[in-house]
């Protein structure tokens, strides 16, 4: 019978890391429902340091891109609570703070049953790859891919409540929709898309509102994942809105966002695509109220090929390709000026060891490229630069 039991929790727990197409930490055993101690409470983590040089202009840089600390709690076998406080590029030497210094998440999560709960707080919605599976444990490369940086927002958190479920008719079809506060069209900057108009739970105008869908479909090893956003991004007052001539309400100066990525894993090869588009809905509007050239579209993709030399074994040396487009000029009002130097394109290469599924030693190329300059700028601009990394990151 203990024998029994032993290979029931085994299979639960590889059931479970198929489910979660990520390393099973401590944080993901508690969302799982696997702690089982005297102590509910838990503690895990994760962060990388880096090393940069680039060629094109002679600059080198070391980096701590994040440091975080997770720290969750089962009050009983239906209720749990996740946390998560990061600080990112952050210096704390001699009294003195910069950086960002936030929590990435916050939240209660509600099990109705085996296949369906709902969480509440400061959470992620489900947005692309990174935007859930960000470890540094997860992803090739030292950076994040450029297109879940500046097309899709990650880390993307906001305020609101979510609902996940897992069909009992289809295996490996998951669910969730949410509803969250929206964005702010007064942060949107020039090149980066809709990422400054995050609130990230500070101070979040709930004027404007925001919902979130996604499928996710796993079988073997292949994931595939479509989603959608759709969210208001001025949600000011009625006096606010009668001086700046935008409209207010809910899902005023809407903002779209849809992608859709797929992985398949087979003998140690890895594939990967990602593929994301973002509407602005009265772009032109926005830039005479703000002046920030907000674009009305722009577009993102990338694909990903990697070969695991250690696949048969518990351990991982993977040599890697990645090929990413940012159009962020795809679509422009009248009022905003064309700058290909925004738009980019990069080809990524590089290594992965992991000694331990929660160790990763990485190293990177790549080469940036942009479009030409259609102004003399001040001070030089380079549309094509060649970047090394060196890093190493864990989760635990």
């Amino acid at each position: 019978m203990r024998n029994i039991k032993k290979l029931l929790i085994l299979s639960f727990i590889l059931v479970t890391q198929l489910v979660s197409a990520q390393i099973l930490t401590k944080e993901d055993s508690l969302n799982a429902g696997l702690v089982r101690s005297s102590n509910p409470t838990v503690i895990s983590g994760y962060g990388n340091v880096r090393y940069q040089r680039n060629f094109t202009n002679q600059e080198s840089m070391m980096n701590v891109d994040r440091i975080v600390l997770f720290v969750g709690h089962r009050f009983n076998k239906r209720i749990s609570f996740f946390s998560e406080l990061e600080i990112e590029d952050c210096k704390v030497a001699g009294g003195e703070l910069g950086g960002e210094f936030a929590m990435e998440q916050a939240f209660l999560k509600f099990d109705l049953n085996s296949n369906n709960y709902i969480s509440t707080g400061l959470f992620i919605p489900r947005v692309g790859i990174i935007n859930e599976n960000h470890l540094p444990t997860t992803f090739n490369g030292n950076e994040r891919p450029f297109v879940e940086n500046y097309i899709i927002p990650a880390t993307w958190r906001e305020i609101g409540v979510g609902y996940y479920g897992t069909s009992t008719k289809i295996p490996g079809l998951n669910y969730s929709a949410s509803l969250m506060n929206g964005l702010d069209a007064s942060a949107f900057t020039k090149g980066d898309g809709i990422r400054g108009g995050r609130y990230e739970g500070r101070n979040a105008n709930a004027n404007a509102l925001a919902a979130n869908a996604a499928i996710l479909y796993y079988r073997g090893g292949l994931r595939f994942q479509i989603s959608g956003y759709y969210g208001g991004s001025t949600g000011i007052s009625k006096f606010a809105s009668d001086s700046t001539g935008l409209k207010n309400g809910a899902f005023s100066n809407p903002v779209s966002l849809f992608e859709s990525n797929i992985q398949y894993r087979i003998h140690g090869f890895t594939f990967k695509a990602l593929a994301a588009y973002v509407h602005i809905n009265n772009a032109y509007g926005i830039n005479i109220a703000y002046k920030n050239d907000t674009p009305e579209s722009i577009f993102g993709a990338y694909g990903e090929l990697g070969y695991n030399f250690f696949h048969k074994t518990d351990k991982n040396l993977t040599l890697f390709a990645r090929y990413e487009n940012l159009n962020m000029n795809m679509k422009l009002p009248s009022n905003v000026v064309r700058d290909e130097t925004i738009n980019r394109q990069y080809l990524v290469s590089g290594i992965t060891f992991q000694p331990h599924k929660g160790v990763s030693i990485k190293f990177d190329y790549y080469c940036l490229l942009t479009g030409a300059s259609s102004s003399t700028p001040s001070k030089p601009v380079y549309n094509q630069q060649k970047i090394i990394n060196l890093g190493v990151g864990y989760s635990f």
